[in-house]
């Protein structure tokens, strides 16, 4: 028995050495010695079809094509050969020994790895002027250019950068794709959106190039001295013609893969003169016009203003603060909501930006709102240049009157405040023992709860039956129900003027817009048809009384002199009170 064990073991052991020797996963390189300027080429190569194939880290190489994978199948002698294949271009980043790592695959449920394969990277190579060599003629007829707007800007200036991809006549690209993108440290910056972009001719070194513009930033230097803008990279599949002809005569491309830069380059930022720079310089710079603006001159206490401070032109208008407005303590003051209305182009930011502020005054009298200085470097004149908005004045016609000062239009806030002292007793009314009583242990079983929810649902049924009954009958009562319906619609078009009420502005805006509404959902009329002859004779039409009408003209009238004279609370409340009524009464006359 122990001599059949051994033999099996035997067996399985030299069979799985047989299956595994017969499975190859191997890495292949193209050379094992080449120049920073040529490309490798790494095929991963397997005799058995796997799956998860997961490759090395390229990390001291950029990869410029793949990968590509291919299938081969063939039959000799009855004999069955696979071969698949991973492929790989790349291009070094730097001189020395690289050693590619592992690649693993799996295969039949075992993982296979291939061995490191290390290379040799030389400084460039001199390739010999072969016209027949792709890459020879890719390289000297592809260029990438990155066109600098200025290159001594002052600090916060625009700059524009444009990308340019020039390719002579002699070759063709099918596509490219960045590889490295700048990433444009110290400065601000933007990508202008590429639109209607077309392919245009050009003479460049003294012969016809097209060029394609690839990319547009717009950059404003955050610091000052010298600054770098990082390289852009681009991995371009070219079209190369060669001297092999097709079936019909026709020439062949060769197609090879270019990596391409624009090259670093770099800005001398100048930083903004110190003489002549004003206190209240923020930061801005360009050519702006500035402006303080209120919505009211004239208001009651405890109503409420806007004041925008507004800045608008051309420069870096995201990248500083708008001066602050100072104000009298009476004037209660809300903190600014920021807004902006920018765009940016190839020549920089241009728009507005706007601080408003929400003030409203407590007590009657003139309030002014001090001068307010913006300051900016203007780029024409190089120099520093400041707009005023002059002073205004709010004049608060009714409201209490500032009595701890003779001055009404000064007002300080935090006089006469105490320290607030704590009770040592602020905890007495927290219970120190609880009254806690012990639950009934009664049973549910034959309990007065039992027989409630059994008889309960017996009782709902003639409850149930009368209230149908009722609805039926409120139903059918149809000049009830228009009564009813009347009232509803008065409420509901006069329940903002309701809130308002005290308010004598907001309320009589109010309730003369719930009276067009309310014509307007009736009458089917447009504002523009709101003349008093008009809704007369549209009522008319329709069966209201006369004198109905004629008391809704009035409250419209009401409503227009109250904008003009002293209304009191009460006749407020009356002139809502006799609205709610005749909307009401010409609601149930209307046919």
């Amino acid at each position: 028995m122990k001599l059949k064990a051994y033999i099996s073991l035997f067996l399985i052991v030299a069979s799985t050495s047989f299956v595994a020797a017969q499975v190859k996963f191997e890495a292949k390189v193209s050379k094992t010695k080449l120049g920073i300027n040529e490309r490798l080429r790494v095929d991963f190569e397997m005799n058995t079809d796997g799956d998860n194939f997961n490759p090395p880290s390229f990390s001291d190489f950029t990869i410029v094509g793949g990968p590509n994978q291919s299938v081969s199948h063939s039959w000799i002698n009855g004999v069955r050969s696979f071969t698949k294949t991973y492929s790989y271009f790349l291009a070094p980043k730097k001189t020395g020994t690289i050693t590619i790592n592992q690649a693993t695959i799996e295969i039949e449920g075992e993982i296979y790895k291939t061995s490191p394969v290390a290379v040799q990277i030389t400084s460039a190579v001199n390739r010999p002027n072969d016209p027949d060599n792709a890459e020879i003629v890719a390289d000297d007829n592809l260029h990438l250019i990155a066109e600098i707007s200025k290159g001594n800007p002052y600090l916060n200036e625009a700059v524009t950068v444009v990308y340019k991809l020039y390719v002579s006549e002699d070759i063709g690209v099918s596509t490219f794709r960045e590889i490295d993108s700048p990433k444009y440290n110290d400065f601000w910056s933007q990508n202008i959106d590429l639109k209607g972009n077309k392919i245009q001719n050009i003479q460049f070194k003294g012969r016809p190039y097209r060029f394609l513009v690839i990319k547009q930033v717009v950059l404003y230097p955050q610091k000052s001295g010298k600054l770098e803008i990082e390289p852009l990279s681009l991995d371009v599949t070219v079209e190369v013609p060669s001297n092999r002809r097709d079936f019909f005569g026709g020439r062949m491309m060769s197609q090879v893969h270019k990596t391409v830069s624009a090259g670093s380059r770099s800005l001398q930022v100048k930083p903004l003169p110190e003489i002549g720079k004003p206190e209240n310089f923020t930061g801005a710079v360009g050519n702006f016009d500035f402006k303080v603006t209120t919505s009211k001159t004239e208001l009651n206490a405890t109503e409420s203003l806007q004041a925008r401070l507004e800045v608008k032109g051309t420069g870096n208008l995201k990248l500083f603060q708008l001066p602050k407005l100072t104000l009298p303590s009476s004037l209660e003051v809300y903190e600014p909501e920021h807004t902006q209305n920018i765009r940016t182009t190839i020549d920089g930011m241009q728009g507005g930006i706007a601080d408003s502020y929400t003030i409203v005054p407590q007590f009657k009298g003139k309030y002014p709102i001090p001068n307010v200085d913006f300051s900016y470097f203007d780029l024409k004149t190089e120099s520093y240049k400041t707009v005023s908005s002059g002073e205004l004045v709010i004049n608060v016609l009714e409201g209490p009157t500032n009595s701890t000062h003779t001055d009404s239009n000064i007002a300080t806030v935090g006089e006469g405040k105490q320290r607030v002292i704590m009770n040592n007793d602020q905890f007495a009314f927290v219970k120190s023992e609880a009254n806690l009583k012990p639950i009934s242990s009664e049973p549910f079983l034959n309990s007065s709860w039992f027989w409630s929810s059994f008889l309960l649902p017996l009782m709902a049924i003639p409850l149930a039956m009368v209230f149908r009954k009722k609805k039926a009958e409120r139903r059918a009562d149809v000049q009830g129900n228009k009564i009813r319906k009347a009232d509803r619609l008065a409420k509901k078009y006069l329940g903002e003027a309701r809130k308002s009420l005290g308010q004598k502005e907001a309320f009589y805006i109010a309730l003369e817009k719930a009276l067009h509404n309310y014509l307007k959902a009736k009458l089917h009329i447009e504002t523009s048809d709101f003349s008093k002859d008009r809704i007369k004779e549209l009522l008319l039409k329709r069966q209201v009384e006369e004198s109905v009408i004629d008391e809704f003209v009035t409250i419209l009238d009401s409503c227009e002199l109250a904008r003009y004279t002293p209304f009191s609370e009460v006749t407020m409340q009356h002139d809502y009170d006799k609205a709610a009524q005749t909307i009401s009464v010409i609601d149930k006359q209307i046919r």
